[in-house]
Parts: C-alpha cells; sequence; structure tokens
C-alpha cells in the first residue's frame, strides 16, 4: 500500500514511533508517493531507517550535512539522529524501519549506500509485503536476508558539509544551488555582504576544510546526481561548473578511485548485480 508520509512539527526531544517495528516485527515499512517540492519537516525516528527512492531525487539534511540521494543510491539514518527531506522533484520513496541493533555498521552515523539490483528488489518485496514477521519462515529469510545486504552495502562520499555562520551559509547555498554559476567568489561575498577572508575563515573553523575544497566535494555530489541520471561525462562536467571535461574527470578518479565513465560502468557490477 502506498500511503502519504505526513509528519507534524515536533519537539526536539520528540522520536516518531508511529512507524517503528512492533513487537515480533524486525523490519517495518512504508510506501511515500512525493510532490516535486514537498518538504518532510525535521524529525527524528526511534528506529534505524533507509531511505530509498525508485523515482526522483531527495535532498536530505541533518545538521550541517546534506546528502543527493538519487536512485542507485539510498540513505542509511540510525535511530534519534533528527533529519528533514526536501523532493527535488517527483519521487517514489520506499523506506524501511529496522529494529535498533540489526544492523551493524562500521560508521555510527549517516551514510549513502550503493543500492544493489539485488538490494533493490529486497527493499521493494518487503514494501510489499509490508511488515517482516520474525514468526513466519519466509518473512523472517527476507528480513534476514535484508539486514545482510544493508549491512554489507559500500557507502559512497557524495555529502556536503554547510556552515553555520548566515552569512557564509548564503554563500554555500548559492554554489549547492548552481555549482556552474558563472559568479566570482569576491562577487558572492558580496552579496552576502562579508569579505572572502572571512568567509575562508568560517569554512575552516566551521567545517573543516577550505573553500576551495568544499566547492569540489560540492561539484562532485552534484555530479553523481547527474551521473546515474544518464547524462553523458562533458555534459555533467559543464553542468557542475569545469570549462574543461578533462579537469573533471582527473577530480571525480582522485575522489572516487575512478573516472566517472569506469564508476557509472561499475554500478551495474556491483555486488548482487548480476543475480
Amino acid at each position: 500500500m502506498v500511503s502519504r508520509h505526513n509528519i507534524s512539527p515536533m519537539r526536539q526531544d520528540e522520536l516518531v514511533r508511529c512507524y517503528d517495528p512492533k513487537r515480533g516485527i524486525s523490519v517495518a515499512t512504508l510506501a511515500f508517493e512525493y510532490p516535486s517540492g514537498f518538504q518532510v519537516p525535521e524529525h527524528a525516528h526511534g528506529s534505524d531507517q533507509l531511505i530509498y527512492a525508485i523515482r526522483g531525487v531527495m535532498e536530505v539534511s541533518s545538521g550541517q550535512s546534506m546528502w543527493l540521494i538519487p536512485p542507485h543510491f539510498a540513505l542509511w539514518i540510525p535511530g534519534r539522529i533528527r533529519h528533514r527531506i526536501h523532493m527535488m522533484g517527483a519521487v517514489s520513496m520506499r523506506t524501511l524501519y529496522f529494529r535498533p541493533g540489526l544492523v551493524s555498521r562500521e560508521s555510527p552515523g549517516c551514510a549513502v549506500l550503493h543500492v544493489t539490483p539485488l538490494l533493490r528488489e529486497l527493499i521493494v518485496e518487503a514494501v510489499r509485503v509490508g511488515q517482516l514477521r520474525m514468526r513466519i519462515q519466509h518473512e523472517r529469510a527476507l528480513g534476514d536476508l535484508t539486514i545482510l545486504h544493508v549491512t554489507k552495502a559500500s557507502s559512497a562520499p557524495i555529502f556536503v558539509t554547510l556552515p553555520t555562520e548566515k552569512r557564509a551559509l548564503a554563500v554555500a547555498r548559492a554554489l549547492f544551488e548552481n555549482p556552474a554559476q558563472s559568479k566570482s567568489l569576491e562577487k558572492l561575498c558580496g552579496d552576502a555582504g562579508v569579505s572572502v577572508r572571512t568567509v575562508q575563515r568560517i569554512f575552516q573553523v566551521d567545517v573543516g576544510t577550505d573553500f576551495a575544497s568544499w566547492r569540489r566535494q560540492v561539484r562532485l555530489t552534484k555530479a553523481v546526481e547527474l551521473l546515474v541520471s544518464g547524462r553523458s561525462v562533458k555534459e555533467v562536467a559543464f553542468a557542475v561548473g569545469y570549462s574543461q571535461p578533462s579537469a573533471f574527470v582527473e577530480t571525480f578518479r582522485r575522489t572516487m578511485g575512478m573516472t566517472p565513465k569506469a564508476w557509472t560502468v561499475s554500478l551495474k557490477k556491483l555486488p548482487g548485480a548480476a543475480i
């Protein structure tokens, strides 16, 4: 059953418990159909959560961190971590809620996970079943297999950390929303009423990296979204602000360990892709 996700504004210490697995349930599921631009307000669940969209792109934020989640990827959000979601277009979301402790990831925080064809089918089937009951043999087996593949799913470094200082944040959002824009850093800082030197200092203190490195991460995050949508390497390079595709290819290779073309091909060869 496909339903609407309707979460009202909540207090800082409140948890949304209505979607958590009940007694005897290992994995609970929900399906959401969202129009373009829909906003899910900030909230947190008591259970661990895997957010996946079979169609569309989601922008998920938690604290200073922001992730763009296109198909082929899902976002792992441990229980009690507050987050909000913005639909970049029409989104068909499929969400799994796990009892805490069932999935053991190396990193304790949020992570973007590769979704192999097998994991995708496990997610879709789990949502079709609805609630995976531990006393029903085939549902327990489906839950165990899903938990195994979520645990083993490889992560991708496609996220952006935003500054909290309002002037630096204005500069950051201007670039994040349009990484290919021609405005110089001096002009962007001028529009925000702050000096370049001040912005550079804020990024080092607030984000933990220099501005140039942060900008490369923005371009990488946006590039991944465009590559998985089927855009060519040349188109993506120009779309994220590179005047020469070769410079984009080299930057992508240094971060991801392979060229953009090889990386997109590798998505089809991840463990489970041939199953």
